[in-house]
Order: structure tokens, then C-alpha cells, then sequence
């Protein structure tokens, strides 16, 4: 009897150590990971990329809009003249009359009169701006494009839902002899029009001579949507380089832009999201191990200390990380130890994302019979079969609102919104 008290007993300190060695694990784990947020998708919230902020998304029917919501929120495309319904009010569609014409003997700038009241303090005292020197016609010249004329050209470089533009028509045929300085947190495309009529993409070419240029600044991107301030001061800038090229400057119309792309830009901030599932050891696992299960799935590392499996056409789909989003180096993986990974699957960038998931959620399963890691979430929960098919159609429902709105996941367009 003796003897089978002190064995029960054993075994009772044993199984007590071993749960207190599983919360120290787990405890671990969290700690390593570096971020509080719970599971990606089930009633928690999701990384959103954007700006490196976290936006709030539950899995339930209120998580995916009617259908016809997308439609509105981002207006027709370029070749379809219809209205974006915003609310209750009807706004003409950017391509169809979004542009302030001017008019040959106006002395009013193009640039919109704002209304004081509707604007933040910081932003009234633009409404008392000197006119823009070339944003009217000069008397007794002509121009050698009609602005209103280059205004109402479809041109590829831009998509007039997201790329505020500025139009510019010489007086004399000119060289462009240096790149204008446009400062912006924002990217911008400058598009010439040549003698012979054809936009290009304009360049400082000893020889080339253009009549006419369209500057686009990209509006919409990751850090969000550019300010009216940020607007007005472009279009400063752009006057200035009108001046510098003797020519006459058109602008969009400011209030008309930005009401067709804010419900954009709230769509983008809604499915610019990434899913990260982690694969850990209770142990370690050895950089050359690692490296060696990672990279005969096909991944190979990148400069920037990630692993990156691509497409047939070079393209990145899916990434793996570390937990504690220190890089990967050839010479830490040969020397250290690690306790796991983190596999990254970047919605708005993955075309076709049910399928390209599938094959994501594959390799996962093999990295993890290889390496003999645990398929965990954030909060170091193994990941179920019910998890999966709601991440699963998570992912189909977010890219469903991106083609709705004529934004293919993974296309070059996607790609600059979401730059």
C-alpha cells in the first residue's frame, strides 16, 4: 500500500509540472510573437496593413456588405459614364464633368471655392488664395492643346477614382529638361503629350518636344487618403511648374474628387488585411533545418531577411517571417536556433484567393509534419478545420469587394493602390 501511495503520488507531481511547464509555453509564445491582438478572423481583431494600425473585423453576416455596397463605394471605372451614389446624394462620375473648365475671358482660379463653414479652420485660408497665375488664359495667345480637350482624354497611367490630375497646355513646344519636384508622402506620374499627338510617359529627352503634360498624384495608397491641405498644395505645385513651362494649368475640381475616392479609400481600409498563422516548436529548431524545410517548398530569402514563395511570372505570393519579426540572415540560420516561424498571406496582393489559400494552407501542413511544429493562432490555439474554412471564406468574400469595384487582386493596379 505504501508503495502504491507514493507511485500515485509521483504521478500526481508529474502531471502537475507538466501542466505548468505547457503555461509557461504558452506564456512564452506570447511574449514572443511581440503583438496582443487575438485570432485573425473568428470575433477578433485582424492586422490591417495599412499605415501599421489594426482595424476591427468579425467573422458574422455584418463583416461582408450587400452586394451592391462595393459598387457604390468606389464609382464606375474610367469608361463608364454613370453616378456614384454616395449616401443620398448623386455625385457625376469623375470622367464625365468632375473637371472646372475655364473660361476664355474668366479672371476666376479653377481651384474650387471652398465653403468656410464646411472646412476645418486650418483649411479656410485657402479659400482666400491669390488666384493661380496659370490657371487662367493669357490674352492674345493660344495654347497649342485645348486643356478641356486633354481633360477628357482616358489615359492608361491613371484611374481618375484614386489619381488626383493636373493638366497642363504649352504655349510653345518645349523640353523637358529636369523632372519637376513635386514633394508629396504621395507618388505622382508625369504624362507628356508629343508633337506628333502621342501620350508617353514623359521623360527629359534631349530632342523630344512636348505641347502638353498630365501630372497624377496618386491620392490612395497604405498611408491612407491625401487631405484636401495636401490637394491644394499640389495643385500649388503643379502651378509653379506650369509657370516654369509657359503653360496653362487645369486642376480636378478638389470636393468632387474626394467624394468619389473617401468610400474608396474606406473599402481599401477594410480588406487591405494580412493572415498570419504560426508554426512552433515546444522546443527548437535549428536555422539549417529550418532553412532547408523552408526553401525545398520552394521559398528562397529575400534582402529584407523574408522568405518569399513566387508565382510563374517571378510575382511574390506568400511570405514567412520570424515571430519576432527580426530578419532572417544566411548567418543567423546557419548559427541559431528558432523557436518558429510565421507565414503571411497578403490578401489584396494573392489573385485568385481561394484557390492560391488552399495551396497556402498546404505548404503550412508540410512545413509543419517536416519541422514537427504546432499549426497555432495568436492566442497559441491549434488551428481547427472550422478556423480554416472561415479564414477560407474570409479571404473570397474581401476579394469578392475588390471586383466588384474592378480591383483583380494582384493586378498592377491593385498593386499601386496598395503600395
Amino acid at each position: 500500500m505504501i508503495v502504491l501511495v507514493v507511485g500515485a503520488a509521483f504521478i500526481l507531481v508529474v502531471l502537475a509540472y507538466n501542466i505548468y511547464q505547457e503555461s509557461q509555453y504558452r506564456k512564452q509564445l506570447r511574449e514572443q510573437f511581440g503583438h496582443a491582438n487575438k485570432d485573425a478572423l473568428l470575433d477578433s481583431q485582424v492586422s490591417s496593413v495599412r499605415d501599421g494600425t489594426q482595424t476591427q473585423s468579425v467573422l458574422n453576416e455584418k463583416t461582408v456588405p450587400p452586394e451592391n455596397e462595393a459598387d457604390n463605394a468606389a464609382g464606375s471605372s474610367v469608361e463608364q459614364a454613370e453616378s456614384v451614389v454616395i449616401g443620398e446624394e448623386a455625385v457625376p462620375e469623375a470622367s464625365d464633368v468632375q473637371i472646372q473648365e475655364p473660361e476664355e475671358n474668366s479672371a476666376e482660379p479653377l481651384m474650387p471655392e471652398a465653403d468656410e463653414d464646411a472646412l476645418p479652420a486650418s483649411l479656410s485660408v485657402h479659400s482666400d488664395m491669390e488666384p493661380l497665375s496659370r490657371t487662367v488664359p493669357v490674352k492674345g495667345r493660344k495654347t497649342l492643346l485645348d486643356v478641356r480637350d486633354m481633360s477628357r482624354q482616358t489615359l492608361p497611367w491613371f484611374d481618375v477614382r484614386f489619381d488626383y490630375l493636373a493638366y497642363i497646355a504649352l504655349y510653345e513646344p518645349k523640353e523637358l529638361h529636369a523632372m519637376p519636384r513635386l514633394s508629396s508622402r504621395s507618388r505622382f506620374r508625369l504624362v507628356g503629350c508629343t508633337m506628333d499627338g502621342r501620350y508617353q510617359i514623359a521623360e527629359p529627352i534631349p530632342s523630344v518636344y512636348y505641347q502638353g503634360f498630365v501630372v497624377g498624384l496618386q491620392a490612395i495608397s497604405r498611408s491612407g487618403l491625401l487631405t484636401y491641405e495636401e490637394l491644394v498644395h499640389f495643385g500649388e505645385q503643379a502651378n509653379r511648374f506650369a509657370e516654369q513651362m509657359d503653360g496653362q494649368l487645369l486642376l480636378t475640381d478638389i470636393n468632387t474628387f474626394l467624394n468619389v475616392a473617401r468610400p474608396l479609400d474606406e473599402l481599401c481600409a477594410r480588406v487591405d488585411q494580412t493572415i498570419a498563422i504560426h508554426l512552433v516548436s515546444r522546443t527548437n529548431v535549428s536555422g539549417t533545418e529550418l532553412r532547408a524545410a523552408i526553401e525545398k517548398q520552394g521559398f528562397e530569402l529575400g534582402h529584407d531577411g523574408a522568405f518569399y514563395y513566387v508565382d510563374s511570372n517571378g510575382e511574390p505570393l506568400f511570405s514567412i517571417v520570424t515571430l519576432d519579426n527580426t530578419p532572417f540572415t544566411s548567418t543567423l540560420l546557419a548559427n541559431k536556433n528558432y523557436r518558429g516561424f510565421s507565414m503571411l498571406f497578403d490578401i489584396v496582393h494573392i489573385p485568385d484567393g481561394e484557390k492560391c489559400f488552399d495551396q497556402f494552407m498546404d505548404m503550412a501542413v508540410k512545413l509543419s509534419s517536416q519541422l514537427s511544429l504546432d499549426l497555432v493562432n495568436d492566442k497559441v490555439e491549434e488551428l481547427s478545420t472550422e478556423w480554416l474554412r472561415e479564414v477560407r471564406r474570409y479571404v473570397v468574400d474581401r476579394q469578392k469587394e475588390m471586383k466588384q469595384v474592378e480591383l483583380k487582386p494582384g493586378s498592377e493596379l491593385t498593386k499601386r493602390l496598395f503600395s
